[in-house]
């Protein structure tokens, strides 16, 4: 087994680790205390560095979560007016939201290379399958709604040793980025110096799962990591943070990727103090006779312990040498990883709207809520007053014109009502959620095509996030390859769906993956890795599309465009048309065509021969026989080309002249031979 496959299952975010594995770590190791305390300082700073992205998405969650009246409102503010929301905002994200399930991807591996073409389909077949068991759907599902309202999403790619009973295999997880830290002031992760995970884990579980940790004063600085405002109350008393620690370091002239996990100043695991390399027991070839050599007195065979590859410390933590997280941004901004999203664009309107809502319930119901100015010295009985439903109301001496007057409330001008509108529209407008993106059109509106051209136009915005979330996933896929060829030296079984639909039960490991000799010209070229490219393919799940693909297929045959002897014409409107599934379409007509020539060959290969019979044997009509026989069969008898094959018309009492000619030279050939 690859070293890789020996390291702590707890080392990737789970799974306990043996008692050998969680012995404490010597003094002497490269990463210790010292190196600890230093990462730590530096986590300090990137986070200070991303603090003012951390309070953005902070309260970009309390916009979605419609809880944002606490940032609105004023010192002064009456605590007893409304604090109505709207949904204007969250209207957005969920229209967006729809559009991003609508378009799920799915990987399509592409060689680069005319002997990568195997690996290549097998992949293409596999790694649907290695998505659906990490469920990346609800993977996929809670990073839009991430990326929507924060304006970045992160996975994390990683290698879970605890799956498969301890073979392992590739986890993909949801990342949130509070809890990453990169240094400031790049825009690419892959750069970063360091990269850091912080999660808090409950201090008791801590020392159950790491028995170092026992009798260690765990650090108490939880505050490293922020948090949400949970609607729940949350103690983080009791909790400390852990580490996962990324880092780039040069090794032999390539970059290498090494990790480590540290609870305050104690190193729980780091790859670098891996410098033991691998070994395995072969046997000792006998360089006379090449068979292997046996013992004297034994006779047993000699084995040496042999060398098999660079130690964790040499290689790195991957080899792929990349951080194994992949951002997903919306709207992209300078100087940071990061971008904004909707919540961004849409916030000042949204609080726009709900203080002018506020401000209209308030004058509604001021003016709905009869009140009234009651002199002190009036005295009237304020409680008979107040209630409508007694018709006699008490008053002590006389009661003046001036007793009671009623309050008289403002009445609102259309025009606030006409800012409120405007104010909406803007919202809308500037998010792109405009009426053709809902389904709705202008009434104006009524042409079927005029209604397309405007839905297509209004999905622009659509389609550009969502492919830069295929950009993502491809590097995602591009991980999940890379951990494939690096740790699936033992085969896993897969089921996977075949040509026809039916399913398939198969092994797949890494030996395809690995790097090949290359000799030209007898020439020793180096090794060369099998490269894949990725097509992301979008699985329209929704039931309109599908009718229209299955309204399009209806319309080709009833052009008669799946019929083999219009394969060319069919081939040609093809060619000017694009929709899902056209290329497999294309070939399968193609093929058809293929098919027909073949048919009409061997029909007039059969009909010369038939020829020939009856003109050796004149009582026999096999002509006749054939050309009924193709009849029955809904076949047409093969029509003679200009100047080429014999034409097998017959009529009654006559015969063509090319058949007459065909016939005389079929006689000659006879009384030849």
């Amino acid at each position: 087994m690859d070293e890789r496959n020996m390291m702590p299952a707890a080392a990737e975010n789970g799974g306990a680790p043996t008692a050998q594995e969680t012995a404490p770590l010597p003094v002497s190791q490269p990463v210790g205390t010292e190196q600890v305390r230093e990462a730590w300082e530096t986590l300090q700073k990137y986070k200070a560095g991303k603090k003012n992205l951390e309070q953005r998405i902070i309260e970009n969650e309390q916009f979605w979560k419609r809880q944002h009246w606490n940032e609105m409102r004023g010192k002064d503010a009456n605590p007893m007016d409304p604090q109505y929301t709207s949904g204007w905002l969250v209207n957005v994200i969920l229209n967006r939201h729809a559009d991003a399930i609508d378009n799920y991807p799915e990987p399509n591996c592409l060689p680069r290379a005319a002997d990568d073409q195997e690996e290549a389909a097998k992949l293409s077949k596999i790694l649907p399958v290695i998505l659906k068991q990490n469920g990346f759907e609800q993977t996929y599902s809670d990073c839009w709604w991430y990326k929507l309202k924060a304006g970045t999403a992160c996975y994390g790619v990683f290698w879970d040793n605890s799956k498969l009973n301890g073979l392992g295999d590739v986890a993909i997880r949801k990342v949130d980025i509070l809890n990453l830290f990169w240094q400031p002031g790049i825009t690419d992760i892959q750069a970063s110096r360091n990269l850091f995970h912080v999660e808090l884990r409950d201090n008791e579980e801590l020392k159950e799962v790491y028995p170092q940790l026992q009798g260690r004063d765990l650090r108490s600085e939880n505050g490293t990591v922020s948090h949400f405002l949970y609607d729940d109350s949350v103690d983080t008393s009791e909790k400390s943070p852990v580490v996962d620690w990324y880092y780039k370091r040069r090794r032999n002239g390539r970059e290498v990727l090494h990790y480590c996990k540290f609870v305050g100043e104690t190193v729980l695991y780091a790859s670098e103090n891996e410098q033991q390399r691998p070994t395995e027991e072969r046997p000792v070839i006998d360089p006379v006779s090449g068979a292997p050599a046996a013992d004297p007195l034994t006779g047993m065979p000699t084995v040496q312990t042999v060398e098999t590859g660079p130690s964790m410390a040499e290689r790195g933590w991957y080899d792929h040498g990349k951080y194994p997280f992949v951002f997903d941004v919306l709207f992209p901004e300078e100087g940071t990883p990061c971008g904004f999203g909707f919540v961004d664009i849409c916030r000042d309107p949204q609080i726009q709207i709900d203080l002018m809502n506020q401000a209209i319930v308030k004058n509604t119901l001021a003016a709905a809520t009869p009140r009234f100015f009651i002199r002190g010295d009036g005295a009237v009985n304020e409680a008979e007053f107040a209630d409508w439903t007694k018709p006699f109301v008490h008053t002590d001496g006389n009661l003046g014109q001036d007793s009671i007057l009623p309050i008289q409330s403002l009445q609102l001008n259309g025009n606030y009502l006409s800012v409120l509108q405007q104010k909406q529209q803007e919202l809308r407008e500037t998010s792109g959620n405009t009426e053709a993106n809902t389904g709705s059109v202008p009434s104006s509106v009524t042409a079927a095509s005029a209604i397309a051209a405007l839905q297509e136009a209004s999905g622009k915005l659509s389609r550009d996030m969502v492919n830069t979330t295929y950009r993502a996933f491809e590097e995602i896929c591009l991980l999940v390859i890379d951990l494939i060829r690096q740790f699936y030296n033992m085969p896993r079984q897969f089921r996977i769906t075949g040509d026809m639909g039916a399913q398939e039960f198969t092994s797949y490991d890494n030996a395809g993956l690995q790097p090949r000799p290359q000799v030209d010209f007898g020439v020793d070229m180096g090794y060369r890795s099998p490269v894949l490219d990725i097509e992301v393919v979008p699985q329209n799940e929704s039931k309109y599309t599908k009718a229209e693909y299955n309204e399009l297929a209806l319309n080709l045959y009833n052009a008669g465009l799946f019929q083999p002897q219009m394969a060319d014409q069919a081939l040609a409107v093809l060619s000017m048309m694009d929709f899902k599934g056209r290329d497999e379409l294309r070939q399968k007509l193609r093929q058809n065509g293929t098919m027909l020539q073949q048919l009409q060959q061997l029909q007039q290969m059969a009909m010369g021969l038939a020829q020939m019979v009856q003109t050796d044997h004149p009582e026999t009509r096999a002509a006749e026989q054939v050309a009924a026989q193709m009849a029955q069969m809904g076949l047409q008898a093969p029509a003679a080309a200009p100047g080429g094959a014999a034409d097998v018309e017959l009529t009654e009492g006559r015969e063509n002249a090319v058949t007459a000619k065909a016939r005389e030279q079929s006689r000659a050939a006879a009384q030849t031979r």
